[in-house]
Parts: structure tokens; C-alpha cells; sequence
């Protein structure tokens, strides 16, 4: 059971991360998106897939962004559709947005039942500096306190750890407040997930507490607007690695080795000795080379942190 993987650190976790088809489709076209997908996932011996919630996030940055944002199905009904697909458990991102108290209570409600989600991980808003009506210490805290028993998680973002904020002591603060596990942002930039897994490690044991699960995100990059896309998020994609991807005879390929060397980077480490750790495979884009190329990346990526 996903559950049991996730909280128990015996072996590795592998999910695959995908975005809710666009709102406004009819029911005829949401169910092939997911059919398709289903089809895709099929042969990969994956323990959950992760349907993510698609925010609006031009007050995070004054970059454009590459594609214009469109809203996506309610990510608990995807993934109400895709665990009846797929047979595999679902993890329904949810990002807090301007939800008070009492409209969070009733969103945990509403995924708890009619739509039947057991995993949540919890996301805050993509803009600081703003006050909003709920924290995300105590919407974590709410939804770990559900009667529905819900297994929460949160993100990791490696590039916000730095000397001025730590996302290691966030990290374990999220952990403490409810959240037993974490998926990161997709990582392109070893050395950032390096600092903050070490990190981490060591707040943990001078806390006296146990690490929580992290599942580090990769995705395949075969074209140069994709990579915007993923810098825009606040990916960081060294100048020297993109020129690496974009100048290869094959550029999926070479996105796929970067990835597949950044996770043995990862692991190489003495702290994957005391954090369980997973991997993440997310399609960003909707050309379907790159689609395709997830699955490449699974693979090789699944060979990685097994061996």
C-alpha cells in the first residue's frame, strides 16, 4: 500500500506526476485524457501517481510566463477518475489559495467524500509577503487532524534553502505539524538538493526526530521553451546545462542522462542512509516526445535508485 511505503522507510518510492486536463472539457474528453494515461502507466511498477493543482502564479515573479495559464479539472475528481483507471492510489495536490478556515474544512470534506482521496500534499501560496486568511501550518495541522485519516505531505523546494531561509527547518517544522511525507520541486541542480537533504538530515537529529520521506521530481526537457517553463517555476537550470541539453544530437536523451546522474549524485551521499527517499516523474509539457520521454526517464531513473 502507498501508505505503508510512504511513512516506512524500508524501500524507495516511485510515483509519476501529472497535470489535470484543462477545464471546460467535456466529461467524453477528461475520461480519454485519463484512459490514455492510464495506458502509458500501465507497465510501470509505480506505487501512486500524483495529480498536481495548477495555480495562477504571475504574482510570484515579474517574468512572463511562457504559456498563458488556463485552469485544469479539479484535481479531486482526476484523481478520483484515475485511481478507478489506473487501480493505483492518487496524491491530490491542494494549493490553500484564499480558503478560510471554514472553506478548507469543507474542501477536506468534499475530498474525503464524494471523492474518495486519501493523500493530500498541501501546497502554499506562490506569493509571499501577503496575508491570507489561513496559515499552512494550521491547514496542514487541519487536514493530518481529519477524521478521514488522510496521509499529508507537503513540497520541498531546494532552491529557496539558503543562509537567510531555511527550507530544512521548514521542513521539519511541516513534519512536526503533520506531514509525512514531501515531494520536491524537479530537480535540475544537484548540489541545491544535496545542501538541503544534508541539511535536513542533520536538523532532524538535533531535533530528535525522524525524517520524513522525500520524493525528488524529475521531468524530461527536449525543447527550449519547456526549459522556460520549468525557470519560470523557479527551477534552476544551470546556463551550462541547458547548453548541454539543447546542443545534444538528442536533446530528450540528454536530459534523461542529466537526470538520471543528478539522482545518483543525490544518493550518493551519507545522509540517504538516514531520509527515505522516492522518485517523481512529471511530464511538464504537451509535445508528445517529451511525454513519451517520461516514460524513458522512469525507467532509467527506477534503475537508479535501486541499485
Amino acid at each position: 500500500m502507498l501508505k505503508d511505503k510512504l511513512l516506512e522507510p524500508a524501500s524507495p518510492v516511485l510515483l509519476y506526476g501529472t497535470t489535470p486536463p484543462r477545464a471546460g472539457l467535456d466529461a467524453d474528453a477528461v475520461e480519454t485524457a485519463a484512459t490514455k494515461l492510464a495506458a502509458r502507466l500501465a507497465s510501470l511498477p509505480l506505487d501512486g501517481v500524483v495529480v498536481y493543482d495548477i495555480q495562477d502564479e504571475s504574482g510570484r515573479t515579474d517574468k512572463p510566463r511562457p504559456f498563458a495559464f488556463t485552469g485544469t479539472v479539479d484535481p479531486r475528481s482526476y484523481a478520483a477518475l484515475l485511481a478507478a483507471r489506473t487501480g493505483k492510489s492518487i496524491i491530490a495536490y491542494k494549493c490553500v489559495g484564499d480558503l478560510d478556515e471554514a472553506g478548507w474544512q469543507a474542501w477536506l470534506d468534499e475530498a474525503a467524500s464524494p471523492y474518495g482521496v486519501g493523500f493530500l500534499s498541501i501546497v502554499g501560496r506562490p506569493t509571499s509577503g501577503v496575508r491570507y486568511p489561513l496559515a499552512l501550518s494550521k491547514a496542514i495541522r487541519l487536514a493530518a487532524a481529519h477524521p478521514a485519516g488522510f496521509t499529508v505531505g507537503g513540497v520541498a523546494i531546494a532552491e529557496r534553502h539558503t543562509a537567510e531561509r531555511s527550507e530544512a527547518a521548514r521542513l521539519l517544522a511541516k513534519g512536526i505539524e503533520g506531514c509525512g511525507y514531501f515531494i520536491s520541486q524537479t530537480v535540475y541542480h544537484a548540489d541545491a538538493s544535496i545542501r538541503l537533504l544534508a541539511d535536513y538530515a542533520r536538523d532532524c537529529r538535533g531535533a530528535g526526530v525522524t525524517p520524513r520521506r522525500i520524493v525528488l521530481t524529475f521531468a524530461p526537457v527536449g525543447r527550449e521553451k519547456t526549459m522556460d517553463f520549468l525557470r519560470w517555476l523557479g527551477v534552476r537550470i544551470a546556463p551550462e546545462t541547458a547548453a548541454a541539453i539543447l546542443g545534444a544530437a538528442n536533446p530528450l536523451a540528454k536530459s534523461i542522462e542529466i537526470c538520471r546522474d543528478n539522482l545518483r549524485r543525490i544518493l550518493a551521499q551519507p545522509y540517504a542512509r538516514e531520509i527515505p527517499l522516492g522518485i517523481n516523474v512529471e511530464s511538464v509539457s504537451i509535445n508528445r516526445d517529451e511525454i513519451d520521454a517520461s516514460v524513458d526517464l522512469f525507467h532509467a531513473l527506477q534503475e537508479a535508485i535501486r541499485s
